[in-house]
């Protein structure tokens, strides 16, 4: 056997490899969330019989609750979860060429997954203000964006250009290069959010300043695609075809 022959074989081993992950991946993440929905729902169902007549379904930027509805609001947030996960799901399809969520599709998974717990999560905490947990559901609902911010932060570098997730402004759907930088400033500025934020809730701080703080990181990244897209203008390594008109 010759030799190139054999490194055939050693690529079409790997790539068999490759292909039998992304299955897998595919099965544990859409598997999961389809999963996890139907636990959403099953849980609004039975606390829909049950709950109280009103509950809460928001929180001021103080912790406590300031918004309530009638048991129904109970399936609000497994409805607005399953129609993302729709349009996750038809994605890949109405993407244009350029800008396909199938370039990274691997971090497009783990964004799905991330989306999927972050509503469940947040559809627990609805459920343990409408029957009275003890617990701080305010503090726990900003320590669950925190984690939020942490892991999302961690992935962000990895979202390559598209017309649907990660930080979209003019500059960065513009240009690859402003879209690169700013996502891998932006999840360095998330992990960093998340994990004062984290501390700041063990600490006792105030959630409305938790609040202000994520407020500025989110708009952070916003900023920065517009400054580093006219930085590179005004040096003129804006590459042609992705500059702006």
């Amino acid at each position: 056997m010759s030799v190139d022959h054999e490194f055939d074989l050693l690529n079409a081993s790997e790539s068999s490899v490759r292909a039998s992950r992304r299955v897998t991946k595919e099965l544990k993440v859409w598997g999961g969330s389809l999963a996890v929905l139907a636990a959403t729902w099953i849980s609004a169902g039975v606390g829909y019989l049950v709950a109280p007549e009103m509950v809460p379904i928001h929180w001021n930027i103080h912790g406590q609750a300031d918004g309530f509805g009638s048991p129904a609001a109970l399936f609000l947030t497994p409805a607005i979860a399953t129609a993302m996960l729709g349009v996750f799901a038809v994605m890949p399809w109405i993407s244009p060429r350029p800008f396909q969520v199938n370039d990274f599709r691997s971090t497009f998974l783990d964004v799905v997954g991330l989306m999927t717990g972050l509503f469940a999560a947040i559809h627990a905490l609805i459920l343990a203000a409408t029957f009275e947990a003890p617990i701080d559901v305010g503090r726990w609902l900003v320590g669950v964006m925190m984690v939020f911010f942490i892991l999302i932060g961690n992935i962000l570098g990895r979202v390559r250009r598209n017309f649907y997730i990660g930080i979209r402004t003019p500059w960065t759907i513009a240009n690859e290069r402003v879209w690169n930088d700013t996502h891998r400033f932006g999840g360095k500025v998330f992990v960093l959010t998340g994990v004062v934020g984290l501390g700041a809730i063990l600490l006792g701080a105030p959630v409305w300043g938790i609040f202000v703080m994520a407020l500025i990181a989110a708009l952070g990244p916003v900023v920065y695609s517009f400054a580093r897209y006219r930085q590179l203008e005004r040096l003129g390594e804006l590459d042609g075809d992705h500059a702006a008109a």
